[in-house]
This record gives C-alpha cells, sequence and structure tokens, in this order.
C-alpha cells in the first residue's frame, strides 16, 4: 500500500512560480513510477508529468515542457514538481499518482492517488 500527500499548492500571480511536493510512504514505494497530473474545473484530468522508479526516464506534457521541473527525493520518499513561469490556464487541482507503468497510460490508471493541492494563478 502507498500512501500519498501533496502540499504546496496555492495562489500566485502570473509569471510566478510554485514548488510541489507529494510525500509517499510505504515500504516499495521507490519502486513505483511517480507523476503528476492536474484537473481545472469542467475538464479532463490532464497527465503533467513522470518519473520512472529509477529515474531514468523522464515525460512532459507539451503544455509544460521547460516551465515544469519533476523529481523525486529517494532519501525521504519524496516527489516534487518546480513550476516556473505559471500562467493562469495552469490553475488546477494538482495530483500525484503512483503506478508500476512507465507509461502515461498507465499512470493515469494508477492505483494510488494524492488528495490533491489546489494552484491558482491570477492574471
Amino acid at each position: 500500500q502507498v500512501q500519498l500527500v501533496e502540499s504546496g499548492g496555492g495562489l500566485v500571480q502570473a509569471g510566478g512560480s510554485l514548488r510541489l511536493s507529494c510525500a509517499a510512504s510505504g515500504r516499495t514505494v521507490s519502486s513505483y513510477t511517480m507523476g503528476w497530473f492536474r484537473q481545472a474545473p469542467g475538464k479532463r484530468r490532464e497527465f503533467i508529468a513522470l518519473i520512472a522508479r529509477n529515474g531514468a526516464t523522464i515525460l512532459y506534457a507539451d503544455s509544460v515542457r521547460g516551465r515544469f521541473t519533476i523529481s523525486r527525493d529517494y532519501a525521504s520518499n519524496t516527489l516534487s514538481l518546480q513550476m516556473n513561469s505559471l500562467q493562469p490556464e495552469d490553475t488546477a487541482v494538482y495530483y500525484c499518482a503512483a503506478a508500476g507503468s512507465t507509461t502515461v497510460v498507465g499512470l493515469a490508471s494508477a492505483n494510488f492517488w494524492g488528495q490533491g493541492t489546489q494552484v491558482t494563478v491570477s492574471s
């Protein structure tokens, strides 16, 4: 079993930055691919980024590539998302997920999800 708890969301002006964290607990969390999704009001959940269990594979959505950076700290079992140059369209609830698959489709069907953290970007 894996438990995921996100933090770091908040209100920021356009062009600003935020850093999200996802604290993971569970005996085998280091063996999972982890990633971030977001869901804006009235929209479907959207893939943002993933990082494979060994860190060798990192994928980003086109909408955030070059602005967001995903990383994970194996010592503290923490997944992070550094978000720069935020825009109002980045406003959403951000979720972290953990799965055995290293694909976007696989991660979207993950068994383990956090409760989400709200990010609001004002114009």
